[in-house]
């Protein structure tokens, strides 16, 4: 989870130098206590001691990364996200939260079913292809 703009946000409202600008911002986010957010509401709940003064909270990523898109703040999103949004820019880049973790659950009687360890295997070998990704470019800047 990392915090994200778009540059026409950043032109009108100024760059953020320090997590004490996020008073000056609209921070879009889900809310903290939701359940499924709960490794980034640590994130989040940072982010809101910095006495924000506007918030967007929304029920989704998908509502978080719209509100983005269209100009209205900065938001805390996942950086998968935001890679078919090339345009949008990283906000603090030093401000991210610990690693989400992802779960696959099905019933145990489908353990054996191949079409659960083909969607398995695919879920498995896209998150390792991404993290690669992420990796060559960190050690490429």
């Amino acid at each position: 989870m990392r915090l994200y703009a778009s540059p026409e946000y950043i032109a009108r409202t100024g760059r953020l130098d320090t997590l004490e600008d996020l008073r000056k911002h609209r921070l879009i986010c889900q809310n903290p206590s939701t359940p499924q957010v709960e490794p980034g509401a640590a994130l989040i709940q940072h982010l809101l001691s910095y006495d924000v003064r506007s918030t967007l909270k929304v029920n989704n990523y998908f509502g978080v990364l719209q509100g983005v898109v269209n100009h209205l703040g900065v938001g805390v999103l996942p950086d998968y996200l935001t890679q078919d949004f090339p345009t949008l820019e990283r906000v603090l880049p030093e401000i991210e939260s610990v690693e989400v973790p992802v779960f696959l659950a099905y019933p145990e009687e489908l353990r054996p079913s191949r079409r659960v360890a083909a969607f398995r295997d695919f879920v498995q070998e896209e998150i390792m292809a991404y993290r690669r990704q992420q990796s060559d470019e960190t050690t490429s800047d």
